[in-house]
């Protein structure tokens, strides 16, 4: 039944549909509107900008198909936490739930409610305060809608989900009947010296723009037939965004080609005002809207569970464990996230902490392929619904993709990656406490 309990109180109501939404729509936020403009400054050409996108589909979808083994065969709520504890250590799942709540989840609602805000200007003028305000209430509006009931946060982002699929497929069919074939030109770049040096920096943009595959993880305790539906899901949403993906930035290039593409400020408005005029600037301000908002929406959604997992265990405040009478919702966890997130909004300091967010991701991410591996020798018992399609070679390579990113990042931002490291290091006196405590 819908309403059956799992076994840490929350209830299994979520359907494959649902859960392809929820990793569908967080990955869909506002990169696919802005990052394609920097792809095309840094290659330059149709082919490696469309490469790169394929290349990003290819990498995430081998994390995707590690993510999967894992969820299926550990289907509760708090997702990495849950799997770096059982694989490796509860200290390490612990690090991973304390980086998710302190900085890779609550920064991220944080800066994607300023984005929400921030074109909503384009239609109301808001103002600097304003701005911060209105971030904090969609913060507030979504929190208190996912108190109302799982089926209501699912519904939310299912609807959120649709439109902004429905908006990135508009775009497209936009494309198709104001494109040029010749806009595509230079399909290669006449120089390709420099194209290797550029790669690195544009798939750690690409890889980025594909992350939040891993937030139906998050709610396996929820979701109705897990081992069949948790790796569907995560397979599922990763191919309909790469999809996507490939075909917006095809568009985008039809309408304006890689040269003007890349010297574009916002290339989503100008290649829809290219096609539309005056009213594609607004479409996609619209188009950004709803992608942001969807995105926060499946953020909250999942992201307190791992406050709540933890605390389950005695790794987090008690009182995170409880759960609204009626609607069986992580409600205090609910509430602690967003009192963190609306306060990085009001302090700005949400900007610097999002700069860290790929880096302290991917190295967790890099740690959960290895569990996969890790498990498959120390626990072959372990019942497994699913197995990782391509073992050993997927999770190896996602493992050096992943190391490559986080290695790049120090070397790019060195300063930025060691106060990374520093909010992740922190999180070890806050284990220490939280096991010594009765």
């Amino acid at each position: 039944m819908s309403h059956d309990p799992a076994p840490d109180g929350l209830r299994r109501e979520l359907g494959l549909f649902s859960a392809t939404m929820i990793n569908a729509g967080t990955i869909i936020a506002s990169a696919i509107f802005i990052i394609p403009a920097a792809l095309a400054l840094q290659l330059q050409a149709s082919g490696p900008i469309l490469l790169a996108w394929g290349v990003g589909a290819l990498v995430s979808l081998c994390g995707a198909l590690c993510m999967a083994e894992l969820g299926a065969a550990m289907p509760r709520s708090g997702g990495m936490y849950v799997y770096l504890s059982r694989a490796f250590h509860p200290g390490l799942g612990f690090l991973y739930g304390w980086s998710a709540f302190l900085l890779i989840n609550t920064a991220s609602i944080a800066a994607i409610a300023v984005g929400f805000a921030t074109y909503l200007e384009f239609f109301v003028p808001l103002g600097p305060w304003g701005i911060k305000l209105v971030a904090v209430a969609s913060v507030v509006g979504l929190t208190g809608l996912n108190i109302l009931g799982l089926k209501v946060g699912a519904i939310t982002q299912n609807i959120l989900t649709t439109l902004k699929i429905g908006a990135l497929v508009a775009i497209v069919a936009v494309a198709l009947g104001a494109g040029r074939a010749a806009a595509f030109d230079p399909v290669w770049p006449a120089e390709g010296a420099g194209l290797l040096g550029a790669a690195g920096p544009a798939l750690v943009a690409v890889l980025w723009a594909y992350d939040g595959w891993v937030e139906s993880t998050y709610v396996g305790s929820e979701i109705r037939n897990p081992g069949r539906n948790i790796p569907l899901s995560i397979i599922l949403s990763i191919l309909l965004v790469a999809t996507l993906y490939l075909a917006v930035n095809a568009a985008y290039l039809a309408l304006l080609g890689p040269l003007r593409a890349g010297q574009s400020l916002l290339v989503a408005s100008e290649a829809m005002q290219v096609a539309l005029g005056a009213a594609g600037a607004g479409f996609v301000a619209a188009a950004i809207l709803v992608s942001t908002l969807g995105a926060n929406n499946g953020i909250v959604f999942t992201s307190a569970r791992i406050p709540y997992a933890m605390a389950e265990e005695g790794l987090f405040f008690r009182w995170a464990t409880w759960l609204h009478p009626r609607f069986r919702t992580p409600v205090a966890a609910l509430g602690i996230q967003m009192v963190a997130a609306a306060g990085l909004t009001l302090t700005g300091s949400y900007v610097q902490l999002a700069t860290y967010v790929v880096f302290v991701s991917f190295l967790f991410y890099a740690l959960a392929a290895a569990a996969v591996m890790r498990l498959r020798r120390r626990e072959p018992g372990l019942a497994r619904p699913y197995r990782t399609w391509g073992y050993p070679v997927t999770p190896v390579i996602f493992i050096a993709f992943a190391v490559y990113l986080v290695a790049d990042t120090i070397l790019q931002t060195p300063r930025d990656s060691a106060v990374g490291a520093a909010f992740v290091l922190a999180g070890l006196p806050a284990y220490w406490y939280w096991r010594r405590s009765p």
